[in-house]
């Protein structure tokens, strides 16, 4: 059974800093592209990052990166600002001979506010 956890998530103050972690089971992990999305309240889902791409806004706060051994990807945040409010979600992707294969986590609440 395939698994994507997240965590790390809570409340952080603006100019703080939060790791989020993503651990997969139940697929080869090595195998699938690893991508932070986030959803803001009444907003669409959007494109955070993977290892090599990040969305402009937060470029240069925000780092990715991946430990295949522990089949966890991790969301380093810096310099947190009250729009990086959010739930952060964690997708893995692979191109298989039978399709396309994609998971998605449940998603860990970040907040930034005074």
């Amino acid at each position: 059974q395939v698994h994507l956890v997240e965590s790390g998530g809570g409340l952080v103050q603006p100019g703080g800093s939060l790791r989020l972690s993503c651990v997969g089971s139940g697929f080869t992990f090595s195998n699938y592209d690893m991508t932070w999305y986030r959803q803001a309240p009444g907003k669409e889902r959007e494109l955070v990052g993977s290892t090599t791409y990040y969305v402009d806004s937060v470029k240069g706060r925000f780092t990715i990166s991946r430990d295949n051994a522990k089949n966890t990807v991790y969301l380093q945040m810096n310099s947190l600002k009250p729009e990086d409010t959010a739930v952060y979600y964690c997708n893995a992707v692979a191109r298989t001979p039978y399709g396309r294969v994609e998971y998605w986590g449940q998603g860990t609440q970040v907040t930034v506010s005074s």
